[in-house]
Order: C-alpha cells, then sequence, then structure tokens
C-alpha cells in the first residue's frame, strides 16, 4: 500500500469537509473510515451518503485504510476528526506511541470523566510530542465549507513550524488561515461555545428575542475570558477570530448543531433523544459537564456555564434555569 503524507482519521460532516480542503491543494490524502458500508459507499459513488452528501470527492485520489494502524503507520501527519467521547474507544486497539507522528486535532471537545483537553491526552496516552501537536479551530462550519463559500481557519500550535505546515494544506481559495500558539486557550474556547451555543438555542427556543441573545452572548465571551484567565493564563485577544468568532457563528448559525440542540432540549426533548434525533453529536453536552467538574476547582463565576449544566444534568426546567438567568447578566 502506497505511503500517505496526510490521513483523515474520522468520517463524519468536518472529516469530510477537511478532505475537501485537501484535495483543493492536490494532495493524495489517507483516509480511515471505521463503517465499512460507508467507506464502500464512498469509494463507488464518490460522496459520503450521511455527511455532506453535496461534495463529490476525487476517491481515485485517497488511499483508504479499513486498518487504523495501517492508516497511522503510512502517514506522517494524522488529523483526527472523532467526537471527544469516542476518541479513546476508537484508539484502544492501537499501539500507544505517536511520538513520530504530527498530530493534529479538529475535535472541539474534552475528553469525559477525565476532564483533559485532547492535547493533554494524546500527551498522556500516546506519548505526542507537544511540539509535533496541532489544533484546528474556526469560526467554521462545514456545511459552509461545502458550498465553498470563504471561511477562516486558525491553527493552533506551540512550534510556529507546524501550524504553517498544517495551515499551508488547508489553505484554498475559499479557505484563509491563520495561526497562533494558544493551544490550550483554543481548546478550552472550542469546548466552551459549544456550551454558550446550547444556551443561544435553549434561549430561542423559549422566545427569547434577538436583543438579549446580544446581551446573551456578550456575557458568554465575558465567561469565557474568566474561564480562560483562571485555566491557562496567558496574553491572548479573546476578541480572535478563535475565540469570539467562534462562538458567534456556533451561537447564531443555522448549521450549529449545539444551537440545534440546545433548541430541541428547550421544546421538551432529552438530551438522549434529541442526539439521536440529530444523528449527531452534540459536543457541547458532554463539555458543559466537563467544565463544570474542573470548574469546582477553578471557581470561576459561570452563570451561563451553570444554567446549562442545571437544565441537562439537573433536570431543572430550561424556563425556570433561563429566568434564574437573566437576573445574573448585564
Amino acid at each position: 500500500m502506497s505511503s500517505s503524507t496526510i490521513s483523515i482519521i474520522g468520517d463524519g460532516s468536518w472529516a469530510t469537509a477537511i478532505m475537501k480542503m485537501l484535495m483543493q491543494n492536490s494532495i493524495q490524502p489517507g483516509w480511515y473510515i471505521r463503517d465499512a458500508k460507508r467507506r464502500d459507499h464512498i469509494i463507488k459513488h464518490k460522496k459520503n451518503p450521511d455527511y455532506l452528501s453535496s461534495v463529490e470527492l476525487n476517491t481515485g485520489s485517497i488511499t483508504f485504510f479499513t486498518d487504523l494502524t495501517q492508516a497511522i503507520q503510512n502517514s506522517h501527519i494524522l488529523i483526527f476528526v472523532i467526537p471527544s467521547v469516542y476518541l479513546k474507544e476508537t484508539l484502544s486497539s492501537i499501539e500507544p506511541d505517536l511520538s513520530d507522528k504530527i498530530v493534529v486535532s479538529a475535535i472541539k471537545g474534552i475528553i469525559p470523566c477525565e476532564n483533559i483537553l485532547i492535547a493533554d491526552y494524546f500527551r498522556k496516552y500516546h506519548k505526542v510530542d507537544q511540539n509535533k501537536y496541532a489544533v484546528i479551530s474556526g469560526p467554521s462550519h462545514a456545511e459552509v465549507v461545502a458550498m465553498e463559500k470563504l471561511s477562516y481557519l486558525t491553527i493552533a500550535a506551540e512550534k510556529p513550524q507546524v501550524g504553517r505546515q498544517v495551515a499551508d494544506a488547508l489553505n484554498s481559495r475559499f479557505i484563509k488561515t491563520t495561526i497562533n500558539q494558544d493551544v490550550y486557550g483554543t481548546e478550552y474556547a472550542a469546548a466552551l461555545k459549544n456550551v454558550m451555543a446550547i444556551a443561544a438555542g435553549i434561549c430561542h427556543s423559549l422566545n427569547y428575542g434577538d436583543n438579549f441573545q446580544a446581551v446573551l452572548i456578550s456575557n458568554a465571551i465575558q465567561e469565557m475570558k474568566r474561564f480562560l484567565n483562571k485555566a491557562d493564563p496567558r496574553i491572548r485577544d479573546i476578541k480572535g477570530s478563535s475565540y469570539l468568532g467562534d462562538l458567534l457563528v456556533t451561537a447564531y448559525s443555522q448549521f450549529s448543531r449545539n444551537r440545534t440542540f440546545g433548541t430541541m432540549v428547550a421544546k421538551g426533548y432529552s438530551a438522549n433523544s434529541a442526539i439521536m434525533d440529530m444523528n449527531m453529536v452534540a459536543e457541547g453536552y458532554h463539555a458543559v459537564k466537563c467544565i463544570h467538574e474542573i470548574n469546582k476547582e477553578l471557581l470561576v463565576n459561570m452563570p451561563i456555564t451553570d444554567a446549562v449544566y442545571n437544565i441537562l444534568y439537573e433536570n431543572i426546567s430550561p424556563g425556570i434555569e433561563i429566568r434564574l438567568l437573566t437576573e445574573q447578566l448585564s
């Protein structure tokens, strides 16, 4: 089997969108797809049947892997696009040492139960050198990429050369990239903005108007700033695209699965039934519990996060909880 410089691990919407980005640059990537039926359909029809099915892929230029170990062995750069809740299970069958690889996370969540960032998970369990680690962040939705509408990505990497290498692979006529070195801040922000988007969806479903949504998101970015300053103190511009920009698109966009999830919960869906109905993972559902646990030590004032946690995990009525939240915002 011919080796691939870059391989994607995962087969959902964002994985498909990143595959499209890579192929715009004539990169011949590898693709590990766990679901054999989906993989065979993509090879035959050149489209992902379940995610971004409008995107046509030149499958003749893709090396498909049926075995995760093979995908890893035959690749130098690995882009992981797996929901955080499934990451440990997916990687349980491989040899733990990934120290010779450049590992790129396009995962916007926190490892449940352990409450650790994706960067720390790879370092702790797979010996990933943090100088060979990068994060792909927004603001960007896969559906917008599929339509080839101009989108911006942030690549966070402690070593700028690694960030630039990943950025160059993704740049195209409709993708612009910037790089920063704030790995932890970018990963925490990606998790937190999903929590805030759930709150936005709940409020929308409860008929709170645009005026209140503006107040909610204004308070959300302040809440995120307080948390980031305590969890990973460093100089960062919270108004940047990977923080405020990603929050805005996730809170307001029709393509936001976390906003949609919040809307459904406020309509009376249980969390599990909403996830099943969406057929997608709402990362904010798991992230809010992780953030809640982490914040027991940090003690940051986080009224929006607390409200979402109370609704999802304490079964407090969305109407009552949001009414109480309105008294804490300004």
